[in-house]
């Protein structure tokens, strides 16, 4: 590993700290990473304007209230059939004053990504977060990026459009990364260890996990998320999707890449040097301080999030994560080493598993079991520089169908 070419995501790379307050446009406005994002914003105006917003549209009373609290020039929704009920809520917030222009439609988050402005803040959730990402950095935008999908599915898509350093982390573990590796050469980097709450199943077999419900998976210990993120937690398929961005994001490979469960969630990733030495970022469970990171490096937002009370006693504890009750880790790892489409029917698989299980059509272990059937049935994956949007949006349609399929068999068989 050599310290050339950098990495997606580099905090040695350049920055201007005396720019002036920053222009940034917020995708996926009204889910939690665009809230908290919103309220840092309020909190710093002398740092930050936002001046666009997009969300899916089913929130259009908080967008409305967002676009009048922001005074943005755009807001943009994907559901088209939304826009009548967003004009009306504008109008209420607006009282009569000219209202700003709404965008609509699927491809309105894209147009947004590529409007004038410094940084992008893709907070979307899922894989339909690629085609604005690629849009922000085609438009040579600084990206935040909060959507790890895009970078999961379209990797080397993202990769190939993406400049040295153009893209700042924003998921906690991999800003805690960023941080840790501001203090050292890459060539000195010897592994990276990504850290993980456990979720609700920690210490559990995998004999114990069969007859888990939703609630229980839903009932996570330190963070408050949407249902799918949640359950990702529970599985751990969110810590194999994060193996997975870091080897992208870093440069690192997959056998220097490492997870271990750490249940208070105060250590949010760690990096160990070539001379013993590890480093590890750790702040109290809080999204807004990643979040500023993402849209203010290289400098610090002061009180952008809590910080430890240290004259309080505490205790940190660190676990081997187990594989056999959590196989999605290793399954990501393979996936991952496949490239190409793999990593991209990985996660569409997980999404309608994850949709089965919440509505109670598929046992939670047979999250992964689907997964990993639909992966190995998927085989030798479209790989290299030829891979185009088409084929991920391609494969995602037909890993979706899969998992559809055998979920459906699996019920069947169940209550046979």
């Amino acid at each position: 590993m050599s310290d050339s070419p950098a990495p997606l995501a580099d905090p040695h790379i350049a920055f201007d700290p005396a720019e002036g307050r920053r222009d940034v446009v917020v995708l996926g406005s009204t889910g939690s990473i665009g809230t908290q994002a919103i309220d840092l914003v309020l909190r710093n105006p002398d740092r930050f304007r936002v001046t666009a917003l997009s969300a899916a549209g089913g929130r259009v009373g908080l967008l409305a209230e967002q676009a009048r609290r922001l005074s943005v020039r755009t807001v943009a929704v994907a559901r088209e059939d939304t826009v009548p009920a967003l004009r009306e809520a504008l109008a209420a917030q607006y009282g009569g004053e000219p209202l700003p222009e709404i965008l609509a439609g699927p491809d309105a988050a894209t147009e947004l990504a590529a409007s004038p402005c410094h940084t992008v803040l893709n907070g979307i959730t899922g894989s339909i977060g690629l085609a604005p990402t690629l849009a922000a950095l085609s438009a040579g935008r600084t990206l935040a990026l909060a959507n790890k999908e895009s970078l999961i599915v379209g990797g080397p898509l993202v990769k190939a459009l993406a400049g040295p350093g153009q893209i700042i982390p924003v998921d906690s573990e991999h800003a805690a990364l960023f941080q840790a590796l501001a203090a050292g050469k890459r060539s000195d980097v010897r592994k990276l260890v990504v850290t993980a709450s456990g979720g609700p199943f920690r210490g559990r077999t995998k004999d114990e996990l069969a007859d888990v419900t939703p609630a229980d998976a839903l009932a996570h210990p330190t963070w408050a998320m949407g249902p799918v993120i949640t359950v990702n937690s529970a599985t751990l398929v969110n810590k194999g999707l994060e193996v997975i961005e870091a080897h992208l994001l870093y440069d690192i490979p997959f056998s220097r890449i490492e997870v271990v469960v750490h249940p208070q969630s105060y250590v949010h990733s760690m990096v160990e040097f070539t001379d013993g030495s590890t480093l590890a970022q750790a702040t109290p469970p809080d999204m807004r301080g990643p979040i500023a990171i993402g849209l203010g490096w290289p400098q610090r937002v002061p009180d952008a999030a809590p910080a430890f009370d240290w004259t309080k006693a505490s205790t940190w504890e660190f676990y081997p994560l187990d594989p056999e009750a959590f196989p999605s880790v290793g399954l990501a790892r393979h996936v991952g080493e496949l490239g190409g489409t793999a990593p991209a029917v990985f996660n569409a698989a997980n999404e309608e598993c994850v949709d089965a299980f919440l509505a109670g059509r598929l046992p939670f272990n047979g999250i992964m079991e689907t997964v990993t059937e639909v992966v190995t049935e998927h085989g030798t994956p479209r790989a290299g520089t030829s891979l185009t949007v088409s084929d991920v949006l391609e494969a995602e349609t037909w890993a979706r169908t899969r998992a559809r399929e055998l979920a459906v068999k699996a019920t069947a068989e169940a209550r046979a």
